[in-house]
């Protein structure tokens, strides 16, 4: 039996899951996360190069607003970000290229991202409700981190199922 390649346009799945990619590597990642790396305590700081001062003004007045941990900036907080910084951004450029593509040595690794990603949310989503930082605005702030847990468990799901997922045996 050979490998044949499913096209893209029969994996619209695969291409919510790059939309997901592209959106946290141009925007999550190397914009918002850095604001956290960069700006220490957002109560004082100086406007840094990177990110744009619209950007810092708007995760700092979400944070203020709905979200306590954010500006708390505990150190648990920051090696997540941490975690998103050094590993997942550079998961999503490769994802981005292995997913359009249809590469399937991307699995596994897709795996360990989800995986991750899930416990990530989890332990962060756990101080939003019951944490020293908790959140006044529990509905908003599930419903702003709901995609890092749905997308995850999409991407394990569509990987699980096949040792090759971007590809269909054809007799012959």
């Amino acid at each position: 039996m050979n490998l044949k390649p499913i096209p893209l346009k029969k994996r619209p799945v695969d291409i919510a899951l790059i939309v997901f990619f592209f959106i946290n590597f141009f925007f999550i990642t190397y914009m918002i996360d850095v604001e956290q790396l960069v700006i220490a305590d957002p109560d004082h700081f100086q406007y840094p190069v990177w990110p744009p001062r619209w950007l810092i003004d708007l995760v700092h007045w979400y944070g203020r607003n709905f979200d306590p941990v954010l500006m708390a900036r505990p150190a648990w907080w920051r090696a997540t970000i941490w975690i998103d910084s050094l590993f997942f951004g550079p998961y999503y450029a490769v994802a981005i290229y292995a997913f359009i593509k249809g590469k399937n040595w991307i699995r596994l690794v897709t795996i360990v991202w989800a995986s991750v990603m899930l416990t990530n949310v989890t332990i962060i989503l756990f101080e939003e409700v019951n944490g020293s930082h908790a959140s006044p605005e529990l509905g908003r702030v599930f419903l702003a981190n709901a995609s890092w847990l749905l997308f995850p468990v999409i991407a394990l799901v569509r990987m699980w199922r096949s040792a090759t997922p971007f590809s269909f045996r054809e007799p012959g």
